[in-house]
């Protein structure tokens, strides 16, 4: 009897920790966050590298809330806003209690995700192996993939995975809820993510550049939301200034008579709209600030450390 009782409360107790999805850039980590929390937490774009700084997004599951930490692309850094990024990635892995490689199926073990398990190897890092992106692979060829993967690394474990369709993933975010120790929830339980909304807002509005000015802006680029104001009729005013390093970058987002900028407010006021529910009055400035990707103040506006 005493033992059925044990078992219940154990079966029923809250379970909380950290998840850190890490990989190369463009494995698709911002797709799965926002796939297993059913909502978007993170930018996602065809370009590499877009997520920058570590994004904490909420996924429960049952008794447990899972911490999914979403970090930069970990690649070779060339500059200091490469060396931020990358940092934050492994800081974000060496904080958490279940860690997932993620790789893209198509690209298999590259020499950045190699670089990843050699990382795995000198620090013992328990980790779980999941390959995205199953559906561009044919299915033949997913099992020798598995295995020559795992040969290299003994990951604890292996999921084929889809995040685009969302193709297995609720049997990994099953197994990661499974993983959280016992312990109480860190956040309310309808919240989606440890991030205010001046940030979402400012992440939204760098995605459609980057969708809209990813060949002659690829990184150069920065917004930061200045202002946030609350309106009596529930709608909200939000005033943000897109950085550049130089004129030339200044006059492509701008556009000829300011058509491309004009664009841009209307893409990222739909999509604010959309996630914050309520309407949103935006209005976005160029500004130039030479080498802001050099300076560690504004690195750490960004929630990057040197």
């Amino acid at each position: 009897m005493v033992e059925t009782v044990v078992q219940t409360m154990v079966q029923t107790m809250k379970r909380c920790g950290f998840a850190a999805i890490i990989g190369a850039p463009n494995a698709g980590k911002s797709t799965l966050v926002n796939k297993l929390v059913g909502a978007k937490i993170s930018i996602v774009s065809h370009k590499v590298q877009t997520t920058r700084a570590r994004i904490r997004a909420i996924y429960m599951r049952g008794d447990s809330q899972v911490v999914l930490v979403d970090t930069p692309g970990i690649f070779k850094p060339r500059r200091k806003l490469d060396e931020a990024m990358v940092g934050n990635a492994w800081g974000g892995a060496s904080e958490a209690d279940a860690v997932v490689l993620l790789i893209d199926a198509r690209r298999g073990l590259d020499e950045e995700a190699l670089g990843i398990v050699e990382n795995f190897k000198a620090t013992r890092t328990k980790a779980i192996l999941v390959i995205n992106k199953v559906d561009l692979l044919p299915a033949e060829k997913l099992l020798p993939l598995s295995q020559e993967i795992n040969a290299v690394y003994d990951f604890s474990e292996t999921f084929m995975v889809s995040a685009l369709t969302g193709s297995g993933i609720d049997r990994l975010g099953e197994r990661l809820a499974a993983l959280m120790p016992v312990g109480e929830w860190l956040y309310p339980e309808d919240q989606t993510a440890d991030v205010h909304l001046r940030f979402i807002a400012a992440e939204i509005t760098r995605e459609k550049i980057y969708e809209r000015l990813h060949d002659e802006l690829p990184y150069s680029s920065t917004v930061e939301t200045e202002a946030w104001e609350e309106r009596k009729d529930g709608s909200v005013k939000i005033s943000q200034t897109i950085f550049v390093e130089r004129d030339t970058q200044k006059a492509i987002v701008l556009g000829k008579g300011g058509q491309q900028i004009k664009l841009l407010g209307q893409l990222a006021r739909a999509e604010m709209e959309e996630s914050f529910e309520r309407k949103v009055h935006l209005f976005l400035f160029v500004k130039v600030r030479e080498n802001w990707a050099v300076d560690p103040e504004r690195l750490r506006m960004m929630g990057l450390e040197i």
